[in-house]
This record gives structure tokens, C-alpha cells and sequence, in this order.
């Protein structure tokens, strides 16, 4: 059977899951017969064009009735987007594969995940870093106990694209379309980090940051030479200390005023026997601190034998960001193929980290440590 993709969005992310989709037959042998069916947005032209690129089929300015053309539906469309389209996919029973976080909102990420479970179908919030293979190499050794008793939790993602007060607005300075800021946008990927390795988020004290309170919009300039500004109405930098499952100390941040960061996201776990270290700008290698308390050890993470290395290059050569969309599809289709419902980071883990970015909004706003309800 070809599993019939519709994706909705051509831009960032339906590059990233495009060019996924296409390597699946060339390294995953295994993976099930896929079609880039239909690619869905608004402006027709572009549409055209992107589709060309991208290797779809059909192109289509209608969401509701691509989802009853296609057997999974992507979607990957700002966050305020998430919500209806994924609903009516998974009333429809088909399987659904959102951008994260879930959505711009708390309700709508409650009705997201509510709809998945009724559908009884795979869904999946789009958490990539999961699928890095030096974080799968953590989560088996903090899984088999290497790292002893986890007692920290550090967690930053920093970038500087915003830096500049003259950058343009765009729908990620929009708290009505985006929710939050650099809380929602780089945020939610330590918080699932901070789930999938260590366990769940109790309780939280935020502070976040808006330094820029409007910006241009881009070609709005007028013939006097006017530019139109639009508010920042999101979080430019959030921070955050946690509690997690067993007494467990985690920090949280993120940026996007940190100058000198491209795409910098860092975790670090300290537990009684152990440590590690990762860094997304090293992506192939894992710091390890073993109970010898010797100092850390830099583990390249390129063998075979290493998680999803195998389908790739001989041991030493690296594999990359683009790669962690492969390994994702390839787990997200492989259950939908099987209709295997316990396929993870799904809509039950896209709004538990939801619940995280909320309470962290509360504590801001309340100024007090607020729980993880």
C-alpha cells in the first residue's frame, strides 16, 4: 500500500518534511511506499511552484477536501493553524502529524488531543530533536541507569536572528498566531527533552522578556518613505526554573536575542553516578561523565551500531539536522502503516508540553511558582 501524503505549508518546515519524505525509499528501505500527494496553502502561484520543488503531485488551496484525498495529513502551518484542520483530519480517521507546539493556546491543544484519542489513529507533535542519534544513545543510557539518580536538568536554546530592532514582524511576533514567543517556539523542544529523558514537569517559576515592542513590516514602505510597524505582542527570551518527577532540578531558556547564537539548543543531566552533555551545534556527539569523575568523554556517535547510523554513511561520518526528519517520518509512517496508536511524541505529548508553557506564562503573569496541572 503508498500511504497518500497531503502536507499543509511549503515553507521551513514542508522543506524539512519534504526532503524527508523523498530520502525514506533511498536509506530506509523498510519504510512503508510513500507519495507526496497534495501540498496545501493560499496562493495558488506559489503553490505551483513549491509543489514542483518540492515533489507533489497535486496542489490544492482547500485543507478539507485534501484530507479526503490523502491517507496522512501534515500540518505544518503557524500554530494558530494546528488546531481545525487537525480536528477534521482525525474526525475523518486519518492519522495527523502537527508542527509543534501543538497549538497557539492551551484549549485548542486540549481539543487536539481529546480528538486524537477518540479517533483511535497515530498522531504526532512534531518534537525532531527526539529522533537526534546521540539523544536516543542518552535516552538508552540514562534509561539503563549509567547516570545513577537524576538530580539535574539544564536546558537552553539559544539563537540572535531578532536581535536587530529592525528585523520585520512576521506571525512569530503575534501572540494570537504564534501564542508565545521564544517560550512556545524554541521552548516546547527542551520541555519535551526534558520529558522524554527525565520525566515530567510538576511545577514552574517563568519570567519572560519582550526587548522589542514593534517592528517593521516588510514592504510596507510608502512613497513618503513611511514603514508600517506592527506590536510584538510574544516573549522575545523566557526563563524558568522546574520541578520535575522525583525531585528532579531543572532549568529552562530560551532566546532570541543571544547574540553569537545561531541555533544553539544545550542540555545537560547530572545524576548521582553520571553526567552528560549535548549540544545541537555538534549534533553528532554525546559528553559523557562516568563514575570515575575523571572528566567528561566525547563519544562520536557515528557508529552502526548507534541509533539509525546504520541506514546511513560508514561509522565516522557525520549525518545532520535535515536527518533527524528522516528518522521521524520514518517512525510516525512506520505506525501508521501498522496502525500502531502508541507511536511517540503524539498529541498526548505535544499537550502535555502545552500544560508546561502555559503554567510558565501564569508564573510570569502571577509572579509565583505555579504547578503542572
Amino acid at each position: 500500500m503508498t500511504l497518500k501524503v497531503g502536507v499543509l505549508g511549503y515553507r521551513f518546515m514542508g522543506k524539512a518534511h519534504a526532503n524527508a519524505l523523498a530520502r525514506l525509499p533511498m536509506f530506509f528501505p523498510e519504510a512503508p511506499e510513500v507519495e507526496r500527494h497534495t501540498l496545501v496553502g493560499r496562493d495558488e502561484e506559489a503553490l505551483e511552484d513549491a509543489a514542483e520543488r518540492l515533489g507533489f503531485s497535486h496542489t490544492s488551496t482547500d485543507w478539507e477536501a485534501t484530507i479526503e484525498e490523502v491517507d496522512v495529513f501534515y500540518n505544518l502551518g503557524p500554530n494558530h493553524v494546528h488546531a481545525e484542520p487537525s480536528i477534521a483530519a482525525l474526525e475523518a480517521g486519518v492519522p495527523v502529524l502537527s508542527e509543534k507546539p501543538l497549538s497557539n493556546d492551551l484549549e485548542s491543544a486540549e481539543r487536539m488531543a481529546a480528538a486524537a484519542e477518540s479517533a483511535g489513529v497515530p498522531t504526532a507533535t512534531a518534537f525532531n530533536y527526539r529522533f537526534v542519534p546521540a539523544i536516543q544513545y542518552a535516552k538508552n543510557l540514562i534509561d539503563a541507569g549509567e547516570l545513577g539518580d537524576i538530580h539535574h536538568f539544564r536546558g537552553q536554546y539559544l539563537q540572535d536572528w531578532l536581535v536587530d530592532p529592525e528585523a520585520p514582524w512576521s506571525w512569530r511576533n503575534d501572540e494570537e498566531m504564534a501564542g508565545s514567543g521564544a517560550l512556545g517556539d524554541l521552548g516546547a523542544h527542551t520541555i519535551d527533552l526534558a520529558r522524554f529523558l527525565v520525566g515530567e514537569v510538576e511545577r514552574v517559576s517563568g519570567h519572560l522578556q519582550t526587548f522589542v515592542d514593534e517592528r517593521p513590516v516588510e514592504g510596507s514602505e510608502d512613497e513618503s518613505g513611511e514603514t508600517e510597524t506592527r506590536p510584538v505582542t510574544v516573549d522575545d527570551a523566557y526563563s524558568a526554573q522546574a520541578e520535575l518527577a522525583g525531585g528532579v532540578m531543572g532549568t529552562f531558556e530560551a532566546s532570541r536575542f543571544a547574540n553569537g547564537h545561531k541555533n544553539d539548543h544545550t542540555i545537560e543531566i547530572h545524576g548521582s553516578e553520571g553526567s552528560l552533555k549535548f549540544s545541537l551545534e555538534r549534533l553528532n556527539e554525546l559528553e559523557v561523565l562516568r563514575d570515575d569523575n575523571r572528566g567528561y568523554e566525547t563519544i562520536l556517535v557515528t557508529d552502526e551500531s548507534d541509533p539509525y547510523i546504520g541506514h546511513w554513511w560508514p561509522p565516522g561520518h557525520v549525518v545532520g539536522w535535515e536527518h533527524t526528519f528522516v528518522h521521524e517520518n520514518f517512525e510516525f509512517l512506520s505506525a501508521v502503516e501498522s496502525g500502531d496508536t502508541a507511536y511517540q511524541p503524539d498529541f498526548a505529548d505535544g499537550l502535555e508540553v502545552q500544560r508546561v508553557l502555559d503554567a510558565i506564562e501564569e508564573s510570569d503573569e502571577r509572579g509565583e511558582w505555579v504547578d503542572v496541572e
